[in-house]
């Protein structure tokens, strides 16, 4: 019996000995498989629109971005600022929300290449309440079992200066304030800029500004939609918190990236039935384009266009991309609904001439 346990012990000692040379050689080549995957990370610094700071936050995107050896590091800038920056040198992309603030820094770079590796929607925020009262006064009409928001009607009613407590069937907010549209500040904001957009081309009888001479004729009117405002915040997260947070007496419409407004219901832990939103017709959308200032900016652009954690992590935010799947998959799991495609959507007026807009607006705020 001694001269068979002999002989085991000796098997099992040489197993043992075995499995750990075994084991301290495969964590060996992991660890040298990690050092060397460290040593090709790469530092990016880039600037980016405020509506994109979570995403890039997000612990699955930062790990997503590391498995392509990128460690990126972001800066808040608003789009209109991000376009006319001088010290671009020190960055390795720009990531403006709007085509034509990316057109811009295209043109001062010199990139020979831009990614759009997602986008959204401009819509409006409103409340359940009001909905009777748009309705009976043409602002709102229900199609295709969304809400639609109505923005030849509504330029209309500012043109008169109307006032909520104005309108027909309005039981819910018969106040003094003017009917108008909470938007950003339109000197800094993409999402104002895309709100003068829209308002220009219904005033221009549904045609892109193409001139100064078009441009001067709807200006005493989409103006009017900036100035009558007061304190306008410069990103959108200022406005829509507000409307989460004031509610309906600070807030009736908003406007607002139909991401952002996805994205809350989401994550909230406790929504307010109350809020609703409304698509304007027309509308118009919002392409996040990434400009590369440099190969490393390149190669975040790639990743992120093309790598499809990246791209179904971009719709965990509300984002639609390139596969609708993955925009249909996030409202399904988060119980929301919204359109699965927009027909009446419209391209933005040049940088050139909408940048000729602003700055005639900004004239009359001084």
């Amino acid at each position: 019996m001694r001269r068979a346990i002999g002989p085991v012990l000796a098997l099992l000692l040489a197993l043992g000995v075995g499995g750990a040379i075994y084991l301290s050689a495969h964590r060996k080549a992991a660890d040298d498989q990690a050092k060397s995957a460290a040593s090709r990370q790469v530092m990016l610094r880039g600037m980016i629109g405020s509506e994109k700071e979570g995403f890039f936050a997000d612990e699955r995107v930062v790990e997503a971005l590391r498995s392509h050896g990128l460690l990126v590091h972001v800066e808040k800038v608003g789009s209109r600022q991000l376009a006319l920056r001088q010290d671009w040198k020190s960055y390795d992309f720009g990531f403006p929300a709007g085509t034509p603030a990316a057109l811009k820094l295209q043109e001062t770079v010199h990139a020979r290449q831009l990614f759009n590796p997602f986008f959204t929607v401009m819509a409006v925020a409103s409340w359940k309440p009001l909905i009777p009262a748009l309705e009976a006064n043409g602002l709102v009409r229900a199609e295709g079992g969304y809400q639609v928001f109505d923005m030849g009607t509504f330029l209309g009613l500012a043109a008169k200066g109307t006032r909520w407590r104005d309108l027909k069937a309005n039981p819910s907010y018969a106040t003094g304030k003017s009917v108008l549209i909470n938007t950003t500040d339109v000197r800094t904001s993409n999402s104002g800029a895309m709100a003068l957009s829209l308002a220009s081309y219904v005033a221009n009888g549904n045609n892109v500004i193409q001139t100064p001479g078009e441009a001067k004729k709807v200006l005493p009117l989409v103006s009017q939609m900036f100035l009558r405002q007061g304190l306008q915040e410069t990103s959108t997260a200022g406005p829509f918190e507000d409307y989460v947070t004031m509610g309906m007496g600070k807030a009736p419409l908003v406007m607002v990236y139909e991401a952002q407004f996805l994205d809350h219901l989401a994550h909230t832990s406790s929504r307010n039935p109350d809020m609703v939103l409304l698509y304007p017709s027309p509308t118009i959308f919002t392409k996040h384009t990434l400009v590369p200032f440099t190969e490393n900016g390149t190669r975040l652009g790639e990743a992120l266009a093309t790598d499809p954690t990246l791209q179904q992590l971009a719709a965990e935010y509300g984002l639609r991309t390139s596969n609708p799947e993955h925009f249909a998959g996030f409202l399904k799991a988060h119980a929301l609904a919204a359109p699965a495609t927009l027909l009446e959507v419209i391209d933005p007026p040049s940088y050139e001439m909408l940048e000729y807009m602003i700055q005639e607006i900004e004239k009359q705020f001084r």
